[in-house]
């Protein structure tokens, strides 16, 4: 049909881009056509979503439709009664009207007039369609009168169906649609503009490519903070998985209930149970201008982020620490498996937790469709023996995705008998044993139940139990073994791990990639993982910042008993074997080490006496041993056992110190 006129082609350009929005438009047709009694429909969302766009698509299929069809804009009117009253049709034009006002929060002084006297005022067979950033206020849905006649419409993303059409609507090329509908996310103010940029013949890899975009998006959101701690607050809220109030008073301190309340209020941040989330287009967009505009204080706030959750692992349990490992999971947002994250995301909600006994079977079955029978007779064995480290990604339809963990020494004969764990341990034997107390850890089982070791859930799977591992637990080791190295190798070089056994079960190859954490220790780990975090980087840690290889039990003690009789003059530690050890990287954190030691003896059953011993001979040493005695009140042959006996007692807190069982040698908390 041919345009009347330059609006006519205008409007018939603009339906012919229209997609999605299926539900409204039925609310809205059946409204039209009398066969619901929902006539008052809200439709709200943050800005850029297309509200506008839907509310011009109506005024014209009510014109089509043959209905006085009024489209009135809410920021354009003085927010009165006499105003929105000046604006309406009168007589017979409003028999049968369609009412559409767009940016409806703005009328929200008005707005109990408008449900108390106009609408109830407009003929039966009227429609108003309200449009806005924010949801109706409560009256409307609970006021028993309004509700069978009110319809609310939160107006969400769109698929990448509807995504991939607007495109091509648009007149992106087909090699082009994927990559910006993952860019857009299915906003469709920033599909539109890709798409435009498209056409210009650039297709962006990333919106810090095209930061006029994130300049109109950042304007459609309306993010004025009113303040620096709500700028900062708004920052916390891209860049955390889930921004807590307890993460809030990290990131903003006591201004953080109000930037609380402020972001709750955002019409583009959704409220959880667990936290506060934007929707990923508006994270993406905050995200990369907070970074653009101020980057110091972004790789601050990404440490401070980071550190909160790191702690929160290490002092929770239970479905907490499993949340906040994924949580710490999704901050390496530039890591090979970022796809991956992304992708669990969009699909809903997934928990890791312990494996039920009675899922055993099927997870058997899932090891022998990823691996083969001689991998799921093992799997099979190790579950029945030590289940405690099984589990499994749960969604509403039930275990997905399994992973295992094998902790040596097990106290199990399968560690012989299964030839990938023989392997590994065969391969820390020779190169560097473990120690009395020192634990092995073997990611031995990673399978999903479709992709395999490719599956997202396995990846959720294996990250969040590892990063629990390595966040709580004392290692000596750790080995990841995977099959699918192609997939599975970018990611482990990210984490620094290197590929150190190779072996063939059913002639299917098993690669375990390593860690010592002797000679890069967890926290330092974590720093180099922080850092990577926020700027990529791959490999492992260059051998000048490792530390020395470990000191066996024997060589350990010899150290501490050369190193006690030098506490009085800390420059002779300078070349102790200690250095390097848990125990302090320079001279002045050993002798810390070697006299919390000492000073912990104290809180021990009758270890005063032993500290005392110890104190009058190393730490504020008497001008001999026969002095000491005599100045503690002892015989020499009593003062000589208590000495050997104090040595002995500082040595085996301090070698649990060095093996990781417990943290700090003034409490011995672990």
């Amino acid at each position: 049909m041919e345009a009347n006129s330059f609006a006519d082609a205008v409007d018939s350009a603009r339906r012919q881009a229209f997609v999605g929005r299926r539900a409204e438009i039925a609310g809205y047709l059946a409204a039209l056509a009398g066969r619901s009694a929902r006539r008052v429909l809200f439709v709200h969302g943050p800005g850029g979503i297309g509200k506008s766009t839907l509310l011009l698509e109506m005024r014209a299929r009510g014109r089509s439709a043959g209905r006085v069809t009024l489209l009135l804009d809410g920021r354009e009117l003085e927010p009165s009664p006499e105003a929105l009253t000046a604006a309406l049709p009168t007589g017979d034009a409003r028999d049968g009207a369609v009412l559409l006002i767009d940016g409806y929060e703005q009328l929200a002084p008005i707005d109990g007039w408008l449900r108390r006297e106009l609408v109830p005022s407009l003929p039966a067979r009227a429609v108003v369609v309200l449009a806005g950033r924010d949801p109706p206020a409560p009256a409307w849905r609970t006021d028993p009168g309004w509700r069978p006649v009110v319809a609310v419409h939160p107006l969400g993303h769109l698929d990448d169906a509807d995504s991939a059409e607007l495109l091509a609507r648009a007149g992106v090329a087909p090699a082009d649609r994927e990559r910006l509908a993952r860019l857009g996310r299915g906003h469709p103010l920033a599909l539109a503009l890709l798409a435009d940029v498209a056409r210009t013949g650039t297709v962006p890899e990333t919106l810090a490519e095209v930061p006029d975009l994130i300049n109109v998006l950042l304007e459609s959101l309306s993010r004025d903070a009113p303040s620096d701690a709500h700028t900062v607050g708004l920052a916390t809220c891209a860049m955390a998985w889930l921004t807590t109030e307890d993460l809030l008073r990290e990131t903003v301190g006591d201004a953080a209930p109000d930037v609380w309340e402020w972001l709750c209020r955002r019409p583009f941040v959704v409220s959880r149970p667990t936290g506060l989330s934007p929707h990923d287009l508006t994270r993406d967009v905050l995200d990369a201008e907070f970074e653009r505009r101020f980057p110091a204080r972004y790789r601050s706030l990404h440490r401070t982020i980071h550190d909160h959750v790191l702690a929160g692992i290490r002092a929770t349990g239970g479905m907490d620490r499993q949340l906040l490992a994924q949580h710490l999971a999704y901050l390496h947002r530039r890591s090979p498996l970022t796809a991956a994250y992304h992708l669990l995301r969009a699909s809903g909600s997934a928990a890791v937790t312990p494996a039920r006994p009675d899922e055993h079977g099927q997870l058997v079955a899932m090891v022998e469709r990823a691996f083969g029978a001689t991998d799921a007779g093992l799997a099979a064995r190790w579950f029945a023996e030590v289940p405690e480290h099984l589990n499994v990604t749960r969604t509403e339809d039930g275990a997905v995705a399994l992973v295992y963990h094998v902790l040596c020494p097990s106290g199990s004969t399968l560690e012989q008998q299964d030839p990938v764990v023989r392997a590994v341990l065969d391969h820390v034997a020779r190169t560097a044993p473990t120690r009395p107390g020192e634990r092995v850890e073997i990611a031995r089982f990673l399978a999903g139940l479709h992709e395999r070791q490719r599956d997202p859930h396995a990846v959720l799977a294996g990250s969040v139990t590892s990063i629990i591992n390595w966040s709580t637990e004392a290692l000596a080791w750790s080995f990841l073994t995977v099959s699918d190295t192609g997939y599975w190798a970018p990611f482990f070089d990210y984490l620094g791990f290197r590929p150190l056994v190779t072996v063939e079960v059913d002639g299917q190859r098993h690669v375990g990639y390593g860690h010592d954490w002797r000679r890069f220790p967890a926290d330092r780990w974590w720093e180099l993982m922080a850092e990577r975090e926020h700027s990529g980087g791959t490999g492992p840690p260059p051998d000048s910042a490792l530390l020395p290889p470990p000191l066996d039990r024997a060589a350990f003690a010899a150290a501490v008993r050369a190193a006690l009789p030098r506490l009085g003059r800390p420059e002779r530690l300078a070349g102790s074997p200690l250095l390097g050890t848990a125990l302090g990287g320079d001279p002045a954190a050993l002798r810390a080490s070697l006299l919390a030691a000492v000073d912990r003896l104290g809180a021990e059953p009758r270890g005063e006496r032993l500290r005392a011993v110890l104190t009058r001979t190393f730490v504020r040493p008497a001008p001999s041993q026969e002095a000491a005695a005599e100045l503690l009140g002892l015989p020499f042959s009593t003062y000589r056992r208590h000495l050997a006996r104090g040595i002995d007692a500082v040595t085996e807190l301090l070698w649990a110190v060095e093996i990781g069982t417990i943290r700090d040698p003034r409490t011995g908390a672990d």
